[in-house]
């Protein structure tokens, strides 16, 4: 009952509507950069310092309880938009999430072609011996050949990003991209 009490109280105060604000606002707001596929990692870094120095939560020990609930939130979203932006999957995960392009759990379906294309590499990597370097090898090679074909196609999208320009076309040669990638990181990853 005491739970319901607070959370009614916080909910009509000032500073959790600043809260409530902060959460609505994207990961790339709160940084103050400008939404792109590769933020600069010195800038990121940067702002992430600032931002945990200037939310952590030890500063507000003493502060009241509707402050230190604004502070834990803005300081765990601070959190995961560094972590988001310290993967450049993750980040393209999250600016397709923005635009409403990816859905969580979302069921991709790939062209038919990519996927017998991955089906080979996968039953190759099957059958080779876990001690035959060179067939290993070649997998991983083919792998990556694959992989990198798919970037090329995609890197000007990435580096060229700009918010209000890049058509939703480009984006979802982007979400295509995404998942390609992933069944292809699998391959990589069962690779060691």
């Amino acid at each position: 009952m005491i739970y319901v009490t607070t959370l009614f109280v916080l909910v009509k105060s000032s500073s959790v509507k600043f809260v409530l604000g902060f959460m609505n606002m994207n990961y790339f707001e709160l940084f103050e950069i400008p939404v792109q596929f590769r933020p600069d990692p010195v800038v990121v870094k940067k702002k992430f310092y600032e931002l945990s120095r200037k939310y952590h939560p030890d500063f507000y020990s003493r502060a009241g309880g509707e402050k230190q609930a604004e502070v834990l939130e803005t300081s765990s979203m601070v959190n995961k938009a560094y972590k988001t932006f310290l993967d450049e999957d993750a980040t393209m995960r999250y600016i397709l999430k923005l635009h409403g392009l990816l859905e969580e759990e979302e069921k991709y379906e790939l062209d038919k072609a990519y996927l017998m294309e991955v089906l080979e590499l996968n039953e190759l990597l099957m059958e080779a011996d876990a001690d035959d370097k060179a067939s290993l090898q070649d997998i991983r090679r083919k792998t990556e050949a694959i992989s990198n074909e798919l970037y090329d196609d995609i890197k000007p999208i990435l580096e060229h990003y700009q918010e209000g320009v890049t058509s939703e076309k480009e984006l979802l040669q982007v979400k295509d991209y995404y998942f390609k990638k992933k069944y292809l990181q699998r391959i990589l990853d069962k690779l060691g």
